[in-house]
């Protein structure tokens, strides 16, 4: 594995021909699992807000992505397989005071990663409910 100039990688917004590098990607990071149908996850953030859509691109090839959001209050980090801090740069620019990001419990290893870069464990707690389950296959 060689060293990637960070000068020559291209951080860009999404585009629809991106979508098999990007689902690629996120296979590769294990960021798939049953219960969400990438395509489908793709197709709702095109529908939303696609702005904050982005991949890292260098030499052609798709080497990072993340999803953002941002509800007028906070900023939400999802699918990151990207630097992070364009991501941050974004929403910021936007007036966003405070970026909340998600991690899986299972996935004890990237806790130290994020604080290491300025992330801490917050004291709330993340509610939920599925309302249906996406086909994967579909």
């Amino acid at each position: 594995m060689h060293a990637i100039n960070m000068n020559d990688l291209l951080i860009r917004k999404y585009k629809p021909t991106d979508e098999q590098k990007v689902i690629d990607l996120w296979s590769e990071c294990n960021l798939v699992f049953p219960w969400n149908n990438p395509k489908r996850d793709i197709e709702r953030k095109l529908n939303d807000s696609p702005d904050l859509f982005f991949v890292g691109e260098l030499d052609g090839e798709i080497l990072a992505c993340c999803m953002s959001g941002y509800d007028g209050h906070r900023g939400w980090i999802y699918y990151l397989a990207v630097k992070p801090e364009h991501a941050e740069i974004k929403l910021e620019s936007l007036g966003c005071p405070k970026i909340n990001l998600m991690v899986r419990i299972a996935n004890e290893g990237v806790f130290s990663f994020y604080q290491k870069i300025g992330y801490m464990d917050d004291p709330v707690a993340v509610l939920s409910k599925r309302l249906y389950e996406d086909d994967p296959y579909e």
